[in-house]
């Protein structure tokens, strides 16, 4: 059932997968099995820890990567894959409430990102569809013409190429657009696959189905897991976001889910990767799949746990697909989750402010692509030389006023509210035989807040609806078959499985008397 709302509506169209992740194979390294020694130990196979890994190796140093499932399923496998220094109207606030030099970093470091995995692309013979092309920022609204000839100027003044339109290849019309030439786009699991290949030997690992428990800062640390433990110098967390969070970076990150369509066109795909900021966003981005026409659509975000029906969210999106372009079917769907800093820039460098080996890159919202390519090298940078050249602007302990304290009271007095309502508002009435097929509800029972599923089948599966992370009440996701939390973005599969962090702790089972 796609509608809880008891009317009849067609199925959603395409396969429910990533194109990255259907068009690759699937991994099948080995689990952590004892102990072991190497330089660095990273938690995270997304993005962030393989170019890390890479990176570090290309140094001199030993890694081992450690991953809770499979290596580039998570958010990496779910991007829409824009290498862009261009992340949507970026400059004028960085100018505005960071600094010119600070922005210019931020600026200078995407499109290294760019050009490291061109160079990485033609030194090793990649093959991952890399391509040069522009990206567009744009309205359509009059309105906010201003702010996009804000963003044109303060780009020019750290010396970007950015030049102002009034149209683009878009098959409608727009108001007014930035344009930055030499971007790219390329497939992100066929290079990284690539990387991460050969990563293993010569005393370096990659672990999958592998969960870290627990990280301890020293000379050296250690990492505990769930089948062994690693002893490293120095330790990278590179889980999306900060499994083990010792800098209170639930209060300095807010989740948000997006969904993204591949569509297949009649007719030629627009040239160039475009991204509107307004909420709900959206985004065209073409993919060369052979002789067909094919673009990435994307768009209908909102924090993660605060949809009535993602369902409606996939349906919204393929509308808006069909209205502005001209599709001849949809292929792929799917939806991700990003974790956004109250200040828009990443986190990047030592966890907190006791920690002198231990790592961090969480926060990249919605812009992983090149700055997960900058962690790799500003992390390593750091571990080898103990400095980078854009570790000012990146630093996680920051805390600019200007920029965060409104956002930073906004997300708190959010979260909070969550905890003194929702556990006399969100539980519903009715007994386990109330849950319809494919549907979820959170159910106050004998054993006491229970999140019940009913699957197509018919079978039921009950959890703890309390979150394991800090014990807000979690909501059913229709168009994933998972329960979120809406405070800290957490995500647990039917079975109580962690699905995304923060939280490292599955939801308890629960027995029921039907």
């Amino acid at each position: 059932m796609d509608s809880n709302d008891g009317t009849s509506q067609p199925p959603l169209q395409g396969a429910h997968e990533s194109l990255w992740i259907e068009t690759t194979p699937k991994t099948e390294y080995d689990t952590l099995d004892g102990e072991i020694e190497v330089d660095v130990a990273i938690i995270g196979g997304g993005i962030a820890g393989i170019t890390t890994a890479a990176e570090l190796q290309e140094a001199g140093k030993s890694v081992a990567i450690v991953e809770r499932d499979h290596i580039l399923e998570g958010v990496t496998g779910h991007t829409t894959a824009k290498l862009t220094a261009l992340h949507g109207l970026i400059y004028d606030h960085l100018i505005e409430y960071f600094d010119e030099q600070r922005a210019r970093q931020y600026a200078e470091a995407n499109l290294a990102a760019i050009d490291h995995v061109e160079a990485t692309v033609e030194d090793r013979g990649l093959d991952c569809d890399f391509k040069r092309t522009a990206a567009y920022t744009f309205t359509e609204s009059s309105d906010n013409r201003h702010q996009i000839q804000a963003e044109v100027d303060a780009a020019q003044q750290l010396s970007l190429a950015a030049s102002f339109q009034e149209s683009t290849d878009l098959p409608f019309d727009i108001e007014a657009a930035i344009r930055l030439d030499d971007q790219a786009q390329f497939h992100p699991r066929k290079y990284l696959l690539a990387l991460a290949e050969e990563i293993p030997g010569e005393s370096s690992y990659i672990f999958e189905n592998t969960t870290a428990m627990d990280v301890e800062d020293g000379s050296p640390c250690q990492v505990s897991t769930d089948c062994g433990s690693i002893t490293a110098d120095a330790v990278v967390v590179a889980t999306h976001f900060p499994v083990f969070d010792r800098a209170r970076y639930y209060e300095r990150l807010y989740p948000k889910r997006s969904y993204v369509l591949a569509v297949r066109l009649q007719g030629d795909a627009p040239a160039g990767m475009h991204y509107k900021p307004e909420d709900p966003y959206f985004s065209v981005r073409p993919h060369p799949a052979g002789e067909e026409s094919m673009v990435l659509v994307g768009g209908q975000n909102h924090r993660t746990g605060h949809s009535d029906s993602t369902v409606d969210r996939y349906r919204k999106l393929e509308q808006e697909a069909f209205d502005r372009l001209n599709v001849d079917e949809i292929a792929y769907r799917w939806s991700t989750q990003d974790f956004v800093s109250i200040d828009r820039v990443p986190f990047i460098g030592l966890l907190g402010p006791q920690s002198e080996n231990v790592y961090t890159a969480t926060g990249f919202g919605g812009w992983g692509m090149t700055n997960g390519i900058v962690a790799g090298m500003l992390l390593s940078d750091l571990i080898v030389d103990g400095q980078s050249e854009w570790e000012d602007v990146y630093q996680p302990m920051r805390f600019n006023e200007n920029a965060s304290a409104d956002p930073f009271l906004h997300h708190n007095q959010h979260d909070v509210k969550h905890y003194l309502e929702d556990y006399t508002e969100h539980p519903q009435s009715g007994d386990v035989e109330s849950v319809q097929q494919g549907d979820g509800a959170v159910l106050e029972l004998d054993d006491g807040l229970t999140a019940v599923h009913r699957d197509e089948d018919g079978d039921t599966h009950s959890v703890s609806a309390i979150c394991s992370h800090m014990g807000c009440l979690v909501y059913w996701n229709d168009g994933e078959q998972s329960w979120d939390c809406p405070c800290h973005g957490s995500r647990f599969a039917c079975d109580g499985s962690v699905l995304n962090g923060p939280a490292n702790s599955p939801l308890s089972e629960r027995e029921l008397d039907e």
